[in-house]
């Protein structure tokens, strides 16, 4: 199986809220993104992706729009983290996310994939897909999800 890979950073703040340590307050990380994707090689003559299974200007535009420039930047919060939630509603304009789940890196990563596969599947008819992706939260901490 051939893949390609593309890495983005964003920066967004979160909170464990019944985390046993520190991440149980406000805080942030500059998080680190690799989106590997598969499919077959464009073969178009005269195609600016020919010989690509995707253009990693294009993947990294996809990426952007649907998620990255969603998140940067932002407070990533559950849903039922209320007090946090009513917290940054009383700040103008704060860039606010909200998620249906504790917001771990893990439980990111799993909310990303299905965002980014949404996004990239089979776009050209080659076959595109999202085979797997990489949420680093720290240098040293990351979770990976791949498609099953």
């Amino acid at each position: 199986m051939l893949t390609i890979t593309r890495k983005l950073e964003f920066d967004a703040g979160h909170r464990i809220p019944d985390h046993k340590s520190q991440c149980r307050n406000l805080h942030g990380h500059r998080y680190t993104l690799e989106i590997t994707l598969t499919g077959a090689i464009i073969t178009a003559e005269g195609n600016s992706d020919n010989g690509m299974i995707m253009d990693f200007s294009d993947v990294k535009t996809l990426a952007k729009q649907h998620l990255v420039d969603v998140w940067d930047h932002a407070f990533i919060v559950y849903e039922k983290d209320t007090a946090v939630r009513e917290f940054l509603a009383s700040l103008p304009d704060h860039k606010t996310v909200v998620i249906d789940r504790i917001p771990t890196v893990e439980n990111l990563a799993h909310v990303a994939f299905g965002i980014l596969k949404a996004a990239f599947t089979d776009r050209f008819g080659t076959g595109l897909r999202l085979h797997k992706l990489v949420l680093h939260e720290t240098p040293n901490c990351w979770a990976e999800i791949t498609d099953a």
